[in-house]
């Protein structure tokens, strides 16, 4: 999925496709002017946007194996949250309504991470971790 793609996804959500690219825009536009400052961006539910500095070091040329020192830079990193990695590695685990990255308040890491080791568990067949036994 691209940027046009995600557009047209949000296009019916907010009434057009003008205000879809402007949402879009905007959010883009504040988390890079954030991190750029050095400032953190945490989005619950979805992950973190944060600026990472790099030290000098030395590298190598993989054509010629020289060395070559490059320089102390400042680079741009993601970390994924909880109930984000989860469904990435279960699909079956996202809600069948309502918005994937929901806020703490409608359920803490605990227990999104309960409700996806209960989803495996049956999509596998077994009692998991929080599987209840029905007798």
């Amino acid at each position: 999925m691209n940027k046009a793609d995600l557009v047209d996804a949000l296009e019916s959500r907010l009434g057009g496709r003008k205000a879809a690219s402007d949402a879009i825009e905007a959010i883009f536009d504040v988390i890079i002017r954030e991190v750029a400052h050095g400032g953190k961006v945490g989005i619950t539910g979805f992950g973190t946007f944060e600026r990472v500095d790099r030290a000098a070091r030395t590298g190598r040329n993989p054509r010629t194996g020289e060395s070559v020192r490059i320089e102390s830079t400042a680079v741009p990193k993601f970390r994924p949250g909880t109930a984000f990695k989860l469904y990435v590695a279960e699909p079956a685990t996202l809600p069948k309504s309502g918005p994937a990255a929901a806020r703490a308040a409608a359920g803490t890491a605990a227990e999104v991470r309960a409700k996806a080791e209960v989803a495996i568990a049956a999509s596998k067949g077994k009692k998991g971790k929080g599987a209840r036994k029905t007798a």
